[in-house]
């Protein structure tokens, strides 16, 4: 039986655990060969080895492009090609305006927005040369709506929808598609808790967290050719949050 991503080469930031882990997982069960990129050296080494030949990790620092250009090659090198890109990495924190400092503010905005930015500009003629291509940015419910105190991780995850949109246009017109997705509360160590935990969660109309799996579901759909005429959109996968809080 074939996969929905039989011959795809896929390159997945923050890949070697959460929902990174969780999509690298799923394309290779649908047929596609994933390089895992992760500053979690063990943990992404450990991945790749459980995924057997369709895998292989790299050491990637999202905000390095000399990492990027590194990971870009050793995709193209290992696999033949590369017609996927999921930017995935980020990271969450708090903080509240006037104690919030500007390091942080720029770590944040590094990591969230110019590590897909950098992406792009690593992959992007790889990305061509495999046409039809795809690039999955996962930006966030917090990319649609803003989070009091999440200030840094807002800005840049309406960044990364901004991002999404400029390139899905320039890019079109040489056989890449690019898309966002936005996760709302999702069942990960990111949020604090452990993975398969479903705990109430008043703020969408669902009532409780969502699976890694099911935000992967939507990025398998964006990195096949079943999402063909999807470009420059946004996939929000939130139960609801972003429609308003449940009375």
């Amino acid at each position: 039986m074939s996969g929905r991503l039989d011959g795809r080469v896929a390159l997945i930031t923050g890949g070697a655990s959460g929902m990174g882990a969780s999509h690298a997982r799923a394309f290779v069960a649908e047929g596609a060969s994933v390089l895992i990129g992760d500053i979690a050296d063990e943990a992404g080494a450990k991945l790749a080895a459980e995924l057997g030949e369709a895998a292989a990790f790299i050491h990637l620092d999202v905000t390095s492009l000399a990492d990027w250009e590194a990971a870009v090659d050793a995709a193209v090198e290992r696999f033949g090609k590369l017609d996927v890109l999921v930017n995935n990495a980020g990271i969450l924190d708090f903080g509240a305006i006037g104690t919030y400092t500007e390091e942080q503010w720029q770590r944040a905005l590094s990591i969230n927005l110019t590590g897909p930015f950098l992406g792009l500009t690593a992959a992007r003629d790889a990305l061509v040369a495999a046409r039809p291509s795809s690039v999955v940015n996962i930006s966030s419910a917090a990319g649609i709506q803003g989070v009091p105190g999440a200030h840094a991780y807002t800005a840049s995850k309406f960044g990364v929808r901004g991002l999404t949109k400029s390139a899905a246009i320039e890019l079109a017109p040489h056989g890449v598609r690019v898309n966002s997705v936005h996760p709302g509360g999702i069942s990960t160590p990111m949020l604090g808790v452990p993975e398969g935990t479903t705990t109430d969660r008043s703020a969408n109309p669902l009532a409780r967290l969502g699976a890694p799996e099911e935000v992967t579901d939507v990025v398998v759909f964006l990195a096949s050719h079943e999402s063909s005429y999807c470009n420059a959109a946004e996939f929000v996968v939130d139960g609801g949050m972003t429609a308003g809080r449940p009375v």
